[in-house]
C-alpha cells in the first residue's frame, strides 16, 4: 500500500521537536484555528496584485488563483497560492490541501495508480481503491472523518482535439458519487489539466498544469 500522509512533503518537521506535523502545517500556513477566511478570494486578488509567473493555477467555482511550486519530492509537489491555499499533488492527483472550506488532511491507494500511465486506459479500464482523511476548516474534530473509501473506475478516450480525458468514477460511502477528469497528451501521456473532489458539499477543484500554454 503507497501511503501519502497530509502534505507528505513536510513529514521531516515532525523529527524536528517542535510539536506535531500538523502543528507545525498550521503555523506554516497561518491558519490561527479561527473562523476559516476566505482564502481563494485572497489568493486570487493577491496573485493578481504580485503578477508573478504561475507554475500551476487552479479554481473553484469562479475564482482562480495562480500558485507555486514551493516544495517537490519526485512526483510529489506542494504548490502555494498568495493567500495561504495549498495544495498538494502526486503526479496530477490532489492529495492533499490545506485553507479551503473543507480540508483532505491525506490520501493512502491500495496499489498502483492507473493515473501513472493514462494512454494505458484509453478503451479500457482499470479500478483502484484509496481512503482520504477529510475534515472541516476549523479542524474540529467532530468535522473529521478518516478512511473514507473511494472504490473507483477509470476509463480513457481520445477526444476531438487530440487529447486523453481519463474519466474516473467512485463510489464513496455516505456521500454522492464522485467523478474526477484527466486530460492528458496523446503523445507523452502526462496530465495537463484535471477536474477533482476535494471535500464534500464543495465544487470539483480544476488544476491547470500548464498555465499560459
Amino acid at each position: 500500500m503507497r501511503v501519502l500522509p497530509i502534505l507528505v512533503l513536510l513529514l521531516s518537521l515532525a523529527a524536528c521537536g517542535r510539536g506535531s506535523p500538523w502543528a507545525e502545517v498550521t503555523r506554516l500556513l497561518d491558519l490561527d484555528g479561527e473562523r476559516e477566511p476566505d482564502r481563494l478570494a485572497i489568493a486570487e486578488a493577491e496573485s493578481e496584485e504580485e503578477g508573478e509567473t504561475p507554475q500551476l493555477r487552479f479554481a473553484l467555482g469562479r475564482r482562480a488563483a495562480n500558485a507555486t511550486l514551493i516544495q517537490q519530492q519526485g512526483e510529489r509537489r506542494m504548490w502555494r497560492a498568495p493567500g495561504g491555499v495549498v495544495v498538494a499533488t502526486d503526479g496530477p492527483r490532489v492529495v492533499a490541501t490545506a485553507g479551503l472550506p473543507q480540508i483532505v488532511m491525506a490520501t493512502r491507494l491500495d496499489g498502483p495508480d492507473p493515473l501513472d500511465d493514462p494512454r494505458a486506459l484509453v478503451d479500457r479500464s482499470a479500478e483502484v481503491r484509496r481512503l482520504v482523511d477529510i475534515s472541516g476548516a476549523s479542524r474540529d474534530p467532530e468535522t473529521m472523518r478518516f478512511g473514507v473509501a473511494f472504490d473507483c473506475r477509470l476509463r480513457g478516450a481520445r477526444t476531438e482535439e487530440g487529447m486523453i480525458l481519463i474519466e474516473e468514477r467512485c463510489r464513496v460511502p455516505g456521500f454522492s458519487p464522485v467523478t474526477n477528469r484527466f486530460w492528458a497528451s496523446a503523445e507523452t501521456g502526462t496530465v495537463g489539466f484535471a477536474e477533482q473532489w476535494v471535500g464534500p458539499g464543495m465544487g470539483p477543484l480544476s488544476l491547470d498544469f500548464e498555465p499560459g500554454s
